[in-house]
């Protein structure tokens, strides 16, 4: 009987010691704070500065991101001549229920974001109206003063630039989003 104890008892420990090596072995990734969050919807919204034109959007849709199939909505941007527009970027993750409001990610680590904008062959000047801690420019606000009539493209591109990097230059990080939008003022 004492046999069938220490057998048992034995038995106990080993399966316990068991347990314990193969929990304490298991590898646990933690979570990337700079992990790139999946943007499936980028909407710019300008508004007339007079407030005498109705706003325009322009809207870029993607709902399985980038790959796979082709964007669903790929909008010109259509502005006014000769107009001052204020322009605000929503970022939305619609993969999700509710869609995740990316751009509040965005801004919260503002000191880690640029937007870049690079107009091409149209009379249009750019400026980032917004700013971080750091007193840098974001973009997710922006003033766009349009010229006179012309026809090309505006890139516009999210860049990331974590760990103290964003000195105000395009040059620095990744892309988060890179969109080319056919441009038309008129």
């Amino acid at each position: 009987m004492k046999s069938t104890i220490l057998t048992t008892s034995i038995l106990t420990l080993s399966i316990f010691g068991l347990l314990f090596s193969q929990s304490s072995c298991k590898k646990t990734t933690p979570p990337d704070p700079n992990e790139e969050e999946l943007v499936t919807t980028f909407k710019i919204i300008f508004t007339d500065s007079a407030g005498t034109k109705p706003n325009v959007v322009a809207i870029y849709k993607d709902i399985d991101g980038d790959g796979g199939n082709n964007p669903s909505v790929f909008d010109t941007i259509k502005l006014q001549s000769n107009t001052t527009y204020n322009a605000t970027i929503l970022l939305l993750d619609e993969s999700k229920t509710p869609a995740d409001t990316i751009s509040n990610e965005v801004l919260e680590e503002g000191n880690e974001h640029l937007f870049c904008f690079t107009p091409t062959n149209i009379n249009t000047t750019i400026v980032r109206t917004d700013k971080d801690i750091n007193n840098l420019e974001i973009g997710l606000r922006s003033k766009w003063i349009t010229g006179a009539a012309s026809n090309g493209t505006t890139q516009i591109v999210l860049r990331h630039q974590p760990d103290n990097t964003k000195n105000g230059s395009c040059n620095i990080g990744s892309s988060d989003v890179d969109l080319t939008f056919q441009t038309i003022l008129y």
